[in-house]
């Protein structure tokens, strides 16, 4: 069975082509980053303006890459859920397109259950039921997973998500944006026992996260406690923005790592699973990699080029939704 996915939740423009769940035969991603750095972050604006600038050409790609013939397609998939609206409705639209013009069934999906299903291209067999962290620039968020499709949210960021507190921080430290890889990449060379950021728990027993007082951690540190006074900020040499890099990852890893381990533990389940752009980062790896050891746990994560936005990861998870019979009508909406 031959799905193509369709992917524009935030700033990347992706179309897939995936037979049968786990066989990728293309997968286009078209990145607007050099776009967005010199704002610090994403511009909805700009985003949309790309997104449908670059959207028939990316889909006509991904067919040729796959070596297929559109009417071969036997389901399209898009990502109506959570995103910016503007961008969502930019793939939705594509997609509905496609479903009416080749009389096939749409297939809609919510983005973060996607990231959790990347990693089943690496994983063909989940111990079901598993505990789920995605974790991204725009979401923090754990679920107890019961199947490829169905997912109950447990937990999630109550103010920064943790991708977004790794840009603040790399714009503190003028690391540029996107600032996680590079935060990833300094940290090997600094000391993250230097400087003692907070973990915010929140109250006992809670699986919520919360990176907003982490983040303004550091930029007291860095800046002094009148940060906004307007003050010149004090010059970090290249090993004192290594050692705060280290210590600010060390804190957000400390904190995902031991909830996700705490709810795998209250819920009794056998494995977990982590994806989204920050389940790249080579410290949270290693450390989820140390946590499921010791607790006996199995883990499951992407290769690191899947755990950005792809639509990869759409057209997967779509097949089993194809399996289940639960398409969508061309009324559906796009839903922020």
């Amino acid at each position: 069975m031959l799905i193509l996915g369709i992917e524009t939740s935030c700033d990347e423009t992706s179309a897939s082509v995936v037979e049968d769940g786990t066989h990728i035969l293309s997968n286009i991603v078209v990145s607007q980053e050099a776009l967005h750095g010199r704002f610090g972050g994403v511009v909805p604006e700009i985003a949309c303006r790309e997104h449908t600038k670059g959207i028939v050409s990316v889909i006509r790609n991904a067919i040729v890459k796959a070596n297929i013939n559109i009417d071969e397609i036997d389901a399209v998939s898009v990502a109506n859920t959570p995103g910016l609206i503007g961008a969502l409705l930019i793939g939705l639209t594509a997609a509905k397109t496609l479903s009416f013009a080749l009389k096939i069934p749409l297939v809609t999906l919510n983005h973060l259950h996607a990231h959790i299903y990347a990693c089943k291209f690496d994983h063909r067999s989940i111990d079901y039921p598993a505990i789920s962290l995605v974790v991204s620039g725009g979401h923090t968020t754990l679920f107890l997973t019961k199947s490829e499709t169905k997912h109950e949210q447990i937990g999630r960021t109550l103010d920064d998500a943790a991708g977004e507190a790794f840009d603040k921080v790399g714009k503190i430290l003028g690391l540029g944006y996107p600032s996680g890889p590079v935060i990833d990449t300094i940290s090997k060379n600094g000391n993250k026992k230097a400087v003692t950021f907070p973990r915010s728990y929140l109250e006992k027993g809670s699986l919520d996260f919360s990176f907003s007082g982490v983040k303004t951690a550091v930029l007291y540190y860095c800046s002094g406690q009148d940060a906004k006074s307007g003050k010149e900020k004090p010059k970090l040499n290249d090993r004192e923005i290594a050692d705060i890099a280290a210590s600010f990852q060390e804190a957000v890893v400390d904190v995902l790592v031991d909830k996700t381990i705490s709810a795998a533990l209250q819920f009794s389940v056998n494995g977990i699973i982590f994806g989204g752009g920050v389940a790249a980062n080579s410290r949270l790896r290693q450390r989820f990699g140390e946590a499921a050891r010791q607790n006996n746990i199995s883990l499951y994560y992407p290769p690191k080029e899947l755990c950005i936005d792809n639509a990869a990861m759409i057209a997967g998870l779509a097949y089993h939704k194809y399996l289940e019979k639960n398409f969508s009508s061309l009324e559906i909406e796009a839903i922020p």
